[in-house]
């Protein structure tokens, strides 16, 4: 299944917390058709480090599909022979280097100085993402989505949409997400952008012209990377090591082989990443309360579509305690919601790697009445 990258332009954007954007531009994907009664679309909403690549190749030649290739085709739980599935790039997505990505953020050209925004960019929400997909909706005149599915942030999206538009989401699917960023939650986000604002090459933001915080981005990969999976995986992963290697016996600065291997995989990710971006990235995340209200149950009242929630039991990032919270909640307002974790030992990434354990069932609740 070949895709292509297309570009979606939004101009006068007010954010949530009231900053203005003259203009905005962000990717799009979309697989399958949209019926004539535009009634038949669903909405995939990526994660943290992700995109709208969310399946298909854009070559013959590309090694891997899209991260949901798994449930995105003819034949699967979303079939594009039933269903016109569309994602979107996210405002400050995490890799405005990346040639397949179209975003707006810290790093781009601010139209009234000439240089990268930097500092000046204004600080954004998961409803601000949530916004600009409505905009993008609408400009396809879709007035309401079968469906809105992601994982990760992409699930904080997911709920968003539902309580900001309840009239305009029938289904919403949360993959090993949560309701609200709780003080737990706030304070690992926190571990991510220490390195970065502790590197001395990061400026307070204004690098662009200059030598960027590598190494502080490096090292927030490093992190990232490291709880998104399970410690059964890392220990299998590297099960060659043993706590009295010789290089760290002998050296203080000696390193363990398991570490030197894990940062070159994670510097192999720097190529497109951008330390600002990152660092909004994170205080969206840490700024999220579904509803954006006085309280999460506030603002799951105003949901009318069915909801279910898929965590991941092995999930170290996001752990399941966070949609099982917000999944009760839901019931004990009357709502029509469902729970099932998924099993597995990526950890995190469970989400994206073994969601077609969960094909049969994400199937059933997609074509059965809302």
């Amino acid at each position: 299944m070949l895709v292509t990258k297309k570009r979606f332009e939004l101009r006068d954007f007010t954010t949530f917390n009231g900053r203005f954007l003259p203009e905005i531009s962000l990717g799009w994907e979309s697989w399958g058709s949209l019926n004539s009664r535009k009634d038949n679309a669903i909405l995939v909403t990526h994660y943290f480090s992700g995109s709208s690549h969310a399946a298909g190749r854009y070559s013959e030649e590309d090694p891997l599909p899209g991260y949901w290739d798994a449930i995105i085709g003819p034949g699967k739980p979303l079939d594009t022979d039933r269903y016109f599935i569309f994602s979107c790039d996210t405002l400050v997505n995490q890799e405005p280097f990346n040639p397949q990505v179209i975003t707006t953020g810290p790093a781009t050209i601010n139209p009234e100085t000439g240089r990268p925004w930097g500092l000046d960019f204004p600080v954004v929400t998961i409803a601000d993402f949530v916004a600009t997909q409505k905009a993008l909706m609408e400009s396809l005149g879709i007035e309401r989505l079968h469906a809105v599915i992601g994982p990760s942030m992409g699930s904080l999206q997911a709920l968003q949409w539902a309580i900001d538009f309840p009239d305009a989401v029938e289904r919403m699917v949360s993959v090993i997400g949560m309701g609200e960023a709780d003080a737990w939650t706030c304070l690992g986000l926190q571990q991510w952008a220490e390195p970065i604002l502790a590197d001395p090459n990061w400026r307070q933001g204004d690098y662009y012209d200059q030598k960027a915080p590598e190494q502080g981005v490096l090292q927030t990969l490093m992190q990232i990377n490291r709880q998104a999976l399970s410690p059964e995986l890392i220990n299998r992963t590297f099960f060659q090591h043993h706590p009295l290697e010789q290089e760290p016996l002998e050296q203080l600065l000696g390193e363990y082989r398991l570490i030197k291997r894990f940062r070159e995989e994670c510097r192999a990710r720097t190529k497109f990443a951008d330390a600002n971006h990152l660092l909004y990235l994170i205080r969206a995340n840490q700024l999220f309360l579904a509803g954006q209200g006085s309280s999460l149950k506030e603002g799951l009242a105003k949901i009318k579509a069915k909801c279910l929630f898929l965590p991941a039991t092995q999930d170290q990032m996001l752990q399941p305690y966070l949609a099982k919270q917000t999944h009760e909640l839901l019931l004990e307002l009357g709502k029509k919601s469902f729970y099932r974790e998924i099993e597995g030992s990526w950890g995190h990434l469970d989400g994206i790697y073994t969601i077609s354990s969960q094909a049969d069932f994400l199937q059933e609740f997609l074509e059965t009445d809302a």
